[in-house]
Formats: structure tokens, sequence, C-alpha cells
């Protein structure tokens, strides 16, 4: 991942020296295990342990050197860690296979990417909470196909928001859950040369679970749930960052991105402020999303397993994570920083002379016995004269100078359709059922 994308906790995580580290743990926490069951003697995880606590440096330089000769990651560090920890760490990697070590990693480290992108989650639900609350009745148009359908808040847009990165929070803890496994299994995963015990003690000191059945790996469709939910989170992130760039378009201005002192918009045109970061953010979801389907084909390995998932998952498990680490810092940054106009909002509404307030005089008709084809055929064609003239006639003007509609409703009756307000009667239900 390039650094113009990435924030420092979450790709801490996922340098060499991080991964080599917890390769470090694995390895001494089931030597520790194996000494207690008398596999290997005592000294040994004590030699381990003993060199760890002078908090050495991984020399990266040194393992890649030796895995250039080698040619197998693991092979390269056993070596290197036996070069300096001397002849007790003969005894480490004891019944153990390199997929013991790799994919236990790979749990250890989606599910320390979880927690961070859980905390992201939860910094934006509390800033959405409170832009929702500030704008619970804001009067704004509601749209269907990008066109004037009827009224709404814009605190509910928010709340609709809220609604889906809550459910979204609840997706991503039940994947953490289910890719926080281990494996110490050994070759084709059934124990033969270590004991399982050896795995529920790795499992406990890591933070994880066991895996109830491995095979030489980890099953993948833990990884494709794991990475589709991912894929989730970005669709979301991009529903927000579309919503406001469209109402950050120069025809529509009702709200738009934070514009700082001495930002530029264009290098020709002075007088830009476009909606970069969300545009920013809707390519970053593109990205997220772009990884869920080599995760979900590199479930079906060969047999008990092949390598064909290594190489994506170097690619994807980082990329990935940080990539949605920094979009949902971004969302955060933009929703709560959004520049909010309610009064183009108001003018907006009203720009179609009235014709929001269709469906109330249609129900209104059909309730005082016309029929819903009459009914429909009525309110439309006066509709459609105030369509034609762009707003610049009233709904209200035409519908009680319409002797047809004043057989069936007074212009008090009328009138009463054209409320605003009626519109919001069950906000505060919606909000209870939101954040209540």
């Amino acid at each position: 991942m390039i650094p113009r994308y990435s924030r420092p906790e979450m790709a801490a995580l996922w340098t060499p020296e991080a991964r080599y580290r917890i390769w470090f743990e694995i390895e001494a926490h089931a030597t520790d295990a194996l000494a207690d069951l008398g596999v290997v003697p005592k000294s040994a995880a004590e030699a381990l342990w003993r060199w760890w606590a002078t908090n050495p440096a991984i020399d990266v330089a040194a393992i890649d050197a030796i895995e250039a000769v080698t040619k197998h990651d693991v092979i390269a560090f056993l070596t290197w860690v036996a070069e300096q920890v001397g002849d007790e760490a003969r005894f480490m990697h004891q019944g153990m296979t390199s997929s013991d070590v790799l994919d236990t990693t790979l749990s250890v480290q989606l599910a320390r990417a979880s927690d961070i992108l859980i905390a992201d989650l939860d910094t934006l639900l509390v800033v959405l909470e409170r832009r929702a609350r500030e704008h619970k009745l804001t009067p704004t148009i509601g749209r269907s196909h990008g066109i004037h359908a009827e009224p709404v808040t814009f605190g509910l847009k928010l709340a609709e928001a809220y609604a889906e990165f809550r459910r979204n929070r609840e997706r991503l803890v039940a994947a953490r859950a289910d890719i926080a496994t281990c494996a110490i299994s050994g070759a084709v995963g059934t124990f033969a040369n270590i004991d399982p015990r050896v795995e529920a003690h790795v499992a406990e000191k890591m933070g994880l679970t066991v895996e109830p059945v491995s095979t030489q790996v980890i099953p993948r469709d833990r990884h494709a749930m794991f990475f589709a939910t991912l894929g989730v989170i970005a669709g979301s992130i991009e529903r927000v960052a579309v919503e406001v760039r469209h109402l950050q378009r120069t025809e529509v201005l009702e709200a738009e991105e934070y514009f700082s002192p001495g930002q530029k918009g264009s290098s020709a045109m002075p007088h830009k402020r476009n909606p970069v970061l969300t545009e920013n953010l809707t390519g970053l979801a593109r990205m997220v999303r772009g990884y869920v389907t080599p995760a979900l084909e590199n479930v079906a390995l060969w047999h008990e397993r092949d390598i064909s998932h290594s190489s994506v998952e170097r690619y994807i498990g980082p990329d990935a994570t940080i990539t949605l680490d920094f979009a949902l810092a971004r969302l955060t940054g933009v929703v709560d920083k959004l520049l909010v106009y309610p009064e183009r909002m108001q003018k907006n509404l009203d720009r179609m002379g009235g014709l929001v307030h269709s469906q109330r005089v249609l129900l209104a008709l059909t309730q005082a016995g016309v029929s819903r084809e009459d009914s429909y055929r009525l309110v439309q064609r006066n509709a459609m004269k105030v369509w034609e003239s762009d707003g610049e006639r009233s709904l209200l003007d035409l519908l009680k100078a319409d002797p047809e509609v004043t057989a069936a409703l007074s212009p008090a009756e009328i009138e009463d359709k054209f409320d605003l307000g009626y519109h919001f009667k069950h906000v505060d239900t919606i909000f209870d059922r939101v954040f209540g």
C-alpha cells in the first residue's frame, strides 16, 4: 500500500518486522507447550524467551538474504533465529509445518486489524449521530432516480447512514470472531507429530480460538467472509460519498465538503471547490471491493493445500485493511466538517412549484370518492403544467382552479395537503428506532 493512503497504526501491523515478531511468539509459545508435555527440554523454551527479553531488533535484511538461498521464508526465519539463540533453537518448530506459523500469524494480523477498524467505525458512528441530531428536522428534498420525490430531512439521511454503519460494525465483529482461529496441527492437519494441546496453548496466548479442523491450512472460507465484509463496508462508504458528491454539484449545492484556508480546487480555474475527498473515497472503495473476488477464489485449494492463495493474501491482507482504515477516517472527517446549507435545501425543495405534495392530493381525492384512476389523472395533468413551466406555475393554484378537483375538495382542503410539516410527523419514531 502506498503511504498516501496509509495510517501509521494499521500500516505498522503489516511490516516485515511485525510479521516476524508474531512468528517468533507463535514458535516460542509452541515450544513452551512442547516443553510442558516433555517433548522438548524446558531449557529450549527458556533460551528462546531469554533472547526475546533482550528486545532484539529483527534483521529483516539478514532473513531476506537467507531466503534468497533457501527460497523458503519460514526456514530462513528459523535459520536466522537459530543463529541468534544458539543450539537450543533446534527444538523450535517441532512437529509443525510452515502453514501453522503463516496462517496463525495472518489470523492474528487480521484480528488486530479488525480491532482498529472497529474503533474507526465507532468514531464514525459518534460523528454521524451528532450530525444527524443536528439536522433532525432540517427539511430537504428526497430524490428517486435523481428526480424530486417527497420531502425528507437531512437528519434522516444521516440517520440512515448511521444505521448502515452500525450494521457494518456488527458484521465486522462477527467476521473478526470467524477469522481469529489458530492452526498448529502439522502437515495435512492430523496432529500426527504434534499434540493438539500445543495448538490450544498457542491459541490462548495469541488471543485466538482453535480451528476445529484444518487441512494443512485454515479453511479459506473464513478469509473470504472477512474480506467480503470489508467490501460491504467499502460499499457503504461509497454510498455516503456519492450522496455528498451529488449534493455538492453547483446546481444543487445543499451540502459541501469543508474547504480549508489556502486550499486550491484547480490549477486552471481559481473558483473551483471540488468534492475531492468523496471522489477519493469512491476510488478507495472500489479498491477494497476489488479484493473480495480474489479472496473468494482462494477458497478452492488443491486437496489439503496449495500455495495459490499465498501471493493473493500477501497483497490483499495489508492493502484491504490499510485502505479501509484510511477511508473510514477520511469519511469521518468529511461528515464531521460537512458544510450544510438549509436555505439552499429549502430553495430546492420549493423549486418545482409544490409538486412534492402531489401524492397527498391524490390520496385526498380518493378518500373524497374519486376513483384512483381519475384522481391520478387530475393531479398529473396539473402537475405536468408545473413541470413544463419549470416550476414557475404553482400546483396549489392550478388545483384550486381545476373544477374537477374542487368538485371533490374545497380550497382549504387542498391547501391542507401542502403542509410541509406533515411529512416529518414520524421523524421522532425513526430516530428512536435508530438511536434509542
